[in-house]
């Protein structure tokens, strides 16, 4: 069974506001205020709890300050838990890219790198969680992505042969998965680093979510009507 494995951050959601603003409670409990911007640093955000905490603290003129990043990150986690849905949205046309690829035959699966229970909340609240096979996140496993396993055994767990799958994302990371999994990627242009995602080079780009069907076929190698 052929699979569509899609990231989530930055490629079936927008979740930057979310995650700015529980990086910027880490901010304020250190007394520097919001060192975050919703709009400027949404790419920033998209990379992780970690990335945000790193760029707030090269701001602050304490970049090499490891201790505090790690002393602040799980502070994050918790912060963003408490308010994981305020601003986030899902990419229009979405779900109704999921639902046809069902329709078509295709398992459709999640594999991010976010920790398992935050991705599973979300998508929770989103009240889409139950239209994926199987959500696989970093802490699933003893791997994670751009490990291939990730991505191979989220397939797997959708009921779908890991060979034939497809991975949809935003990053390089998800370039790179989908390199070392030796199959097709396709990434987004409607993300923050949307610009970006023709340099690394993915099997397609995704400009619209209305086209992924016919997009999925064609590298599937199947005929499209």
């Amino acid at each position: 069974m052929e699979t569509v494995v899609f990231d989530l951050d930055g490629t079936l959601a927008d979740t930057s506001g979310d995650l700015i603003a529980a990086a910027n409670v880490c901010f304020r409990d250190m007394g520097a205020g919001d060192m975050l911007d919703a709009a400027a640093d949404a790419g920033t955000a998209l990379r992780g709890g970690r990335a945000m905490l790193t760029l707030g603290m090269q701001r602050l003129g304490r970049a090499d300050d490891a201790a505090t990043i790690d002393q602040y990150y799980p502070v994050l986690l918790e912060a963003y838990a408490a308010d994981i849905d305020t601003h986030t949205v899902l990419y229009p046309g979405a779900m109704d890219a999921v639902a046809a690829l069902k329709g078509g035959g295709y398992r459709v699966a999640i594999c991010t790198n976010k920790p398992e229970r935050l991705a599973d909340l979300l998508l929770t609240r989103l009240g889409v969680r139950d239209a994926f096979g199987a959500m696989l996140g970093a802490d699933t496993l003893a791997v994670r992505k751009p490990d291939p396993e990730h991505l191979f055994e989220t397939a797997r767990r959708a009921g779908g042969d890991p060979a034939r799958c497809i991975l949809i994302g935003d990053t390089d990371t998800d370039r790179k998965t989908a390199r070392a999994a030796g199959v097709p990627c396709v990434l987004v242009t409607f993300g923050p680093a949307g610009g970006d995602m023709a340099a690394l080079e993915p099997e397609a780009l995704l400009d619209d979510y209305a086209d992924l069907h016919g997009i999925v076929e064609r590298l599937m190698g199947k005929a499209v009507a």
